[in-house]
């Protein structure tokens, strides 16, 4: 089949999301001025780059995420493991502001240290961020989109120690969660690796 995206699709859910996955999970934390916590899983996430280390997450719309991250300059990436991934979709709810999704899910916060916003306690790594962008991208015809997108340089790392093995973020114990598309979640369970090839090396 072809689709053009702007004349749809024809089926019964919107394949983009499933063709572009699987995609990492920013389980994003921010506080606003007034002192409210919001807690929420965007899977338009990923890293910029690693010098300087840059994260950037995307929602669709002015949802609190954005809008506190905008007011204060600050946020915290929070990875999601596998083991906290149904408190990770808890967190998802279309809650009214002011509703602080931490103690919805029932989820312990722990501080951060080089940013005001909470990070998620039992996450094995988070990612502490101050906002050095925030711009909505333009469709082919030059208008703005809906999305926020929201780019941070990292601050901070933290790891817990029980996921280093042999000096290395051991990524299947961790089980990182990432988003499919439609309803579907997957978690890293196995890995392979591959040396980039030199060229005029064998």
């Amino acid at each position: 089949m072809f689709y053009e995206p702007s004349k749809g699709h024809g089926l019964p859910h919107d394949p983009s999301k499933a063709i572009v996955a699987p995609r990492p999970i920013g389980w994003i934390s921010t506080l606003n001025g007034a002192g409210e916590i919001n807690l929420a899983p965007y899977s338009f996430f990923n890293a910029v780059s690693t010098r300087p280390f840059i994260v950037w997450f995307s929602s669709e719309g002015e949802k609190d995420s954005a809008t506190f991250a905008q007011e204060t300059g600050e946020f915290v990436a929070n990875l999601v493991s596998r083991d906290l991934a149904e408190k990770m979709n808890y967190t998802s709810v279309n809650a009214p502001r002011g509703v602080n999704e931490f103690v919805y899910a029932d989820l312990a916060m722990a501080p951060s240290r080089l940013v005001k916003p909470p990070r998620v306690a039992a996450a094995p790594a988070a990612l502490e961020c101050r906002v050095t962008e925030v711009f909505r991208p333009k469709a082919l015809d030059g208008t703005p989109t809906s999305a926020v997108v929201v780019a941070g340089e990292v601050v901070g790392v933290h790891i817990d120690d029980a996921f280093l093995k042999d000096g290395l973020f051991d990524i299947t114990k961790a089980g990182n969660v990432a988003r499919l598309g439609y309803m579907d979640y997957a978690s890293v369970d196995e890995v392979f690796s591959m040396r980039r090839p030199r060229w005029g090396k064998e």
